[in-house]
């Protein structure tokens, strides 16, 4: 955690770890893993809303807790960007951090895979791979996707590639 800056630190020290080392394929472990899931995920939203840093809604879109859904939002300027989020736990999990997608923003920056998959692979998959299996959805979520909406909403902001909802409400009627 060295040169993480002290917000970080602390989030990631009220994040529960998990420890079931299970994936889609391993039955009954799976199920213990995806209860260890939601815990970290409860506690992480919990905390985000005690501090008034709601960003994001997220919900397994199958039973089986395979493929997960919701929004997440980055506010730039005093105007909340609101995403798609998306992603698939890969069969290999945790071994294997789950790709998060913004489809949304596909082909909108450099730091981005096709399908709208954010790049982690420099600073969060080493991370992740050090970590397994502690570190589950919610860690991918606060080590991942915020610093990357952190580092990326601003400018695809500022350089036009993203507009606000009210901008584009507007320049549609006129």
């Amino acid at each position: 955690m060295e040169g993480w800056d002290r917000n970080t630190k602390s989030a990631l020290t009220q994040i529960p770890l998990l420890s079931t080392r299970a994936g889609p394929r391993d039955g009954a472990a799976w199920t213990q893993r995806l209860k260890e899931e939601y815990r970290a995920l409860i506690a992480y939203t919990s905390m985000n809303k005690a501090g008034d840093n709601d960003w994001f809604r997220i919900a397994a879109a199958n039973p089986e807790g395979t493929r997960w859904e919701g929004t997440c939002w980055y506010v730039h300027n005093l105007r909340r960007y609101e995403f798609v989020l998306q992603f698939d736990i890969p069969v290999t999990y945790p071994a294997t951090a789950p790709e998060i997608e913004l489809p949304q923003l596909d082909g909108k920056t450099h730091k981005m895979y096709r399908g709208g998959k954010i790049c982690l692979t420099v600073h969060f998959k080493p991370l992740w791979a050090k970590n397994c299996p502690r570190f589950g959805i919610a860690h991918a979520l606060c080590l991942g996707l915020a610093p990357w909406l952190a580092a990326e909403v601003p400018i695809l902001v500022d350089s036009g590639m993203v507009k606000h909802k009210d901008d584009e409400a507007s320049s549609t009627k006129s």
